[in-house]
C-alpha cells in the first residue's frame, strides 16, 4: 500500500529530458581535399537555443550550413555521415531540399532584405510556395512581423522598401521572412555581429521569445552572448566538436582545458 501511494509522487517529480529535434551522427565535411568537420555527433534539443562557439575557421558555420544543406551550394563540398531532422536523414536521396529549407530557415550574419517593400519581403516565401490569397498573405505578414517584434515600427509603412530600415530593423525583417514559411528550426549565423548594442539586445530578447515555438541554433563569437541566450553550447576546435553540454556547465566547469582556455580568452 505504501508503494502504491508513493508512485504518483515519483512521477510528478521526474525530470523529462527535452526531445532532440536535430541530430548529427558521424558527420564529416570536405571542401576539396580539406576536411572542415570530423565525426561530429550532437543532439540539438527542441524548443531550446543551442550556441556554437569556437575560433574562426573551426567548423561551426560549416556545421550550421549542414543543417539545411546550404553546403550543397559550394562547389567541391562533400558531406558524409547523417543529419537527422525528427528522425529523418536530410541527406537521403528522396529529400526535397526546397521543403527542407522551408522547415529549417536561416538568418545570415549581414541583414539581407530583398530590394522590395517590407510587405513583399515577408510575403516572398509563402508566394514562392504557391500562396496567392491576399487576405491570407496579409495575415501571415502581420503575424510574422509581430513575432519578430517589428510590427509596431513598420505597420504604417509596409509599402516602404525594406532597404530603408535600420540595420537592426533589417535583421528583424529577415527573421520575419524566415518565420513567414512556418519553419521548425531557425539557424542564425552571427545574427548580431553587425548591429549596435541596442539592436543586439532586441534580437537576443526576440530569440528568448521565439524558442517557445522554435528550435534555434546560433553561431556566435561573443562569449557573453552565448552565456546570456543559450541553453546548450557546443565548442568547436579544428573541425571537431570538442565539448558540448548545458551552457551553465560549459561556462563554469568545462571538462576540457581547451574549452576553458577559449572561454577565458587565452586563444582564438
Amino acid at each position: 500500500m505504501r508503494l502504491s501511494m508513493r508512485a504518483p509522487e515519483l512521477e510528478e517529480t521526474a525530470v523529462v529530458e527535452p526531445l532532440a529535434r536535430v541530430e548529427a551522427r558521424g558527420l564529416n565535411v570536405y571542401y576539396g581535399d580539406f576536411q572542415a568537420l570530423r565525426e561530429v555527433d550532437i543532439e540539438i534539443k527542441a524548443n531550446a537555443i543551442t550556441a556554437l562557439i569556437g575560433p574562426s575557421g573551426c567548423g561551426k558555420t560549416t556545421f550550421l550550413r549542414c543543417l539545411n544543406r546550404m553546403n550543397d551550394l559550394i562547389e567541391g563540398a562533400k558531406v558524409s555521415g547523417r543529419v537527422l531532422l525528427d528522425g529523418q536523414n536530410i541527406y537521403a536521396p528522396e529529400v526535397d531540399v526546397v521543403d527542407l529549407r522551408k522547415r529549417v530557415g536561416m538568418v545570415f550574419q549581414k541583414p539581407n532584405p530583398f530590394p522590395m517593400s517590407i510587405f513583399d519581403n515577408v510575403a516572398y516565401g509563402p508566394r514562392m510556395h504557391g500562396l496567392r490569397d491576399k487576405r491570407v498573405l496579409t495575415q501571415i505578414v502581420e503575424t510574422s512581423l509581430k513575432q519578430s517584434a517589428l510590427w509596431d515600427e513598420v505597420k504604417d509603412k509596409l509599402r516602404q522598401s525594406g532597404l530603408q530600415l535600420s540595420g537592426g530593423q533589417q535583421q528583424r525583417l529577415c527573421i520575419a521572412r524566415v518565420l513567414a514559411v512556418n519553419p521548425e528550426v531557425i539557424l542564425m549565423d552571427e545574427p548580431t555581429s553587425a548591429l549596435d548594442p541596442a539592436s543586439t539586445y532586441r534580437i537576443e530578447e526576440l530569440m528568448q521569445e521565439l524558442k517557445q515555438n522554435y528550435t534555434i541554433v546560433i553561431v556566435t563569437h561573443g562569449m557573453q552572448q552565448a552565456a546570456r541566450v543559450s541553453d546548450y553550447t557546443g565548442f568547436f576546435l579544428n573541425g571537431v566538436l570538442h565539448e558540448f553540454g548545458v551552457t551553465e556547465k560549459i561556462f563554469t566547469v568545462p571538462e576540457k582545458k581547451e574549452t576553458e582556455d577559449y572561454i577565458r580568452g587565452r586563444f582564438g
